[in-house]
């Protein structure tokens, strides 16, 4: 510690330091004297309203901080416990003996402003199977613990954004997609954080695609001649998420056949003609065919 020959303390020889800055309301803050200091006597104020004064080892504390300020007389320092709200603000240190004067400002946060630690995101779909065009995707994001929340929303690894389709909500927790279409099935994850934590949910995944790229292969060939007496196997495939329902057609007739498979034995020159495989997705609304034309015949020509 710096003294002067006539007991003063040289100019900014001491600094008070907060033991916690910023608090919370009901913490205790300590005032440190940085380097501590014995002080026969002295006052600490907060502002102009006077906390407490001591001479030796007896002190007063004024009402207002009554039962919850206490001054360290071996090294100057302050204790107030169960802090509030009003206790921000600038703390002055005064003393005559050795002469000295020094303060500080503390800031004491309301607990709405704390950050509790975030714990168990959950991401939820309002339905997981769409209908293209036609239906709304929803996802809501919630914690089961944590506070001050913002919330980004990923498709894959890219951010989504609001846009004229995109909605965010409820201070973005909610994830409205209008109109969907085949390229907004996801996987879609909601990163939550706030200044003390964060994390990201499981993902969720939309159906809404297809049927699309139909395939259809005769007697497991992309053959279309047959000889009489020949048995024909069509078999008819379609990207479709759920998978799509499947029948058969004959010259734009619907025949008695549903699934991949179409089994006809023992053909003849009149089932020569187009054969039709129509795929319907019940859930995206969408529809879509393939057609092979077979021609069957008694001799091969050459």
């Amino acid at each position: 510690m710096l003294l002067s020959s006539s007991g003063f303390l040289a100019s900014g020889a001491v600094e008070v330091e907060p033991s916690i800055n910023p608090a919370v309301v009901g913490d205790t803050v300590t005032l440190f004297l940085s380097p501590p200091a014995s002080l026969k006597s002295g006052s600490w104020a907060l502002g102009e309203s006077l906390i407490l004064t001591w001479l030796g080892e007896q002190q007063a504390v004024f009402p207002s901080h009554n039962g919850r300020a206490l001054v360290n007389i071996l090294t100057g320092a302050l204790t107030l416990s169960s802090v509030t709200v009003a206790d921000s603000g600038v703390y002055v240190v005064q003393s005559s003996d050795p002469q000295l004067r020094a303060s500080a400002s503390i800031t004491v946060l309301g607990k709405t402003n704390t950050h509790e630690p975030i714990s168990n995101i959950t991401l939820k779909a309002n339905q997981a199977d769409l209908m293209e065009f036609n239906s709304s995707a929803v996802a809501t994001c919630s914690v089961s613990s944590g506070s001050s929340l913002s919330f980004l929303w990923l498709n894959g690894s890219s951010e989504v954004t609001a846009s004229d389709r995109v909605q965010l909500t409820d201070g973005n927790s909610t994830l409205t997609i209008v109109s969907v279409t085949r390229y907004d099935q996801g996987p879609f994850r909601c990163h939550v954080f706030n200044a003390v934590s964060n994390g990201t949910s499981a993902p969720v995944n939309f159906t809404i695609n297809g049927p699309d790229n139909m395939a259809l292969t005769v007697n497991g060939q992309n053959m279309t001649s047959l000889l009489v007496g020949s048995n024909l196997t069509m078999f008819c495939s379609a990207q479709s998420g759920p998978p799509a329902q499947l029948q058969w057609a004959f010259r734009g007739e619907f025949v008695n056949t549903t699934g991949p498979l179409l089994e006809l034995y023992n053909v003849t020159e009149h089932q020569s003609g187009p054969y039709s495989c129509l795929a319907f997705n019940s859930h995206t609304n969408m529809n879509s065919n393939i057609t092979s034309h077979i021609i069957i015949v008694s001799n091969w020509i050459f």
